[in-house]
């Protein structure tokens, strides 16, 4: 069951709790966990080491940081300064082998303008200081920072308005600026809709656009680039089967306290959780099965993030 199991997730902690909730050890996958009581912040580490492991989570061998802050769809400067601070922390771990030296860097902010839930991306590239140009042609001294690096970035846009896949338009990018790495900032879509707009991933295995929604593109990493690839994700949609089973799990709960209706719960709580989905799935097929879900104040909350997420990689390159 479990290898028929395809929860729609870009998010490396939720394939790690689904084999959780089946009881599956996987091998080579290691889980940190740690929790900021006062500023509601949990950071959950997902170490995928083994080819092994990789295979069994369906994601490339490398570190996955997830940051889940429950208020940060919550319009409050100050939270999302700590976000950011946060956020610019374990950015520094991850370019800390380019720390010493003047190095460059390329954003590229994936996605569809024109789509808001798609709109990370752009958004975040619209809040970045980009000084490339400036300390090309004047130096640094123009930027009024010492430790300022060189920051260039680029929307690619998406193939169905270019006609192009993105890694092709990044590579022609990177083969003429040459860059040390590369910074890929998308829209992700998630398992639990408790975490849209609420968790922000960062890994270092670079990223595949359009995964989690079914729409498989070219991978944008270090393979393809030739240069470290570093992304940043934030769920914003969530499909509409997830909605769905999780109703049913709350109904479930629901029947275990009635009297006359508890077999029926009993029942159902025989099924595990892939084969709750595989269910809910069959049962909306097919009007509903391809949906994917956003809140209603997506407009509001993707600016605000990608605000959060910018002055993170502000703060980290000057």
């Amino acid at each position: 069951m479990i290898e028929k199991y395809s929860v729609r997730t870009d998010l490396a902690l939720e394939e790690k709790e689904r084999f959780e909730s089946d009881n599956v050890e996987i091998p080579g996958v290691e889980l940190e966990e740690s929790y900021d009581e006062e500023r509601e912040i949990r950071i959950t580490t997902v170490k995928i080491k083994t080819e092994k492991g990789a295979k069994i989570m369906g994601k490339p061998v490398g570190t996955y940081i997830t940051l889940e802050a429950p208020d940060m769809a919550v319009a409050d400067e100050g939270y999302h300064q700590e976000i950011s601070d946060e956020l610019m922390k374990f950015l520094k771990q991850l370019v800390k082998e380019e720390q010493d030296k003047d190095y460059s860097v390329l954003i590229v902010g994936l996605g569809n303008r024109q789509v808001t839930p798609d709109a990370l991306g752009p958004y975040v590239v619209d809040n970045l200081n980009i000084t490339r140009h400036i300390i090309k042609e004047y130096g640094k001294y123009a930027v009024g920072e010492q430790n300022v690096k060189l920051v260039s970035a680029i929307v690619p846009g998406v193939m169905g308005q270019t006609g192009m896949e993105t890694v092709e338009i990044v590579k022609g990018v990177v083969k003429e600026t040459k860059p040390d790495f590369v910074i890929a900032i998308d829209a992700l879509a998630a398992r639990s809709s408790k975490r849209l707009n609420r968790t922000i991933q960062i890994a270092d295995t670079g990223i595949h656009p359009g995964s989690g929604v079914g729409n498989h593109r070219n991978a944008i990493n270090e393979e393809t680039l030739g240069i470290p690839v570093i992304a940043i994700g934030v769920p914003t949609v969530v499909d509409a089967a997830t909605i769905v089973n999780d109703s049913m799990e709350n109904l479930i709960a629901a029947l275990e306290t009635s009297e006359t209706l508890r077999g029926v719960g009993v029942v159902m709580q025989g099924y595990n959780a892939a084969e709750k989905y595989e269910l809910v799935k069959e049962l909306i097929s097919p009007h509903l099965n391809g949906m994917f879900v956003t809140p209603k104040d997506i407009d509001d909350t993707v600016r605000r993030i990608s605000f959060t997420i910018s002055e993170a990689l502000n703060g980290l390159f000057t």
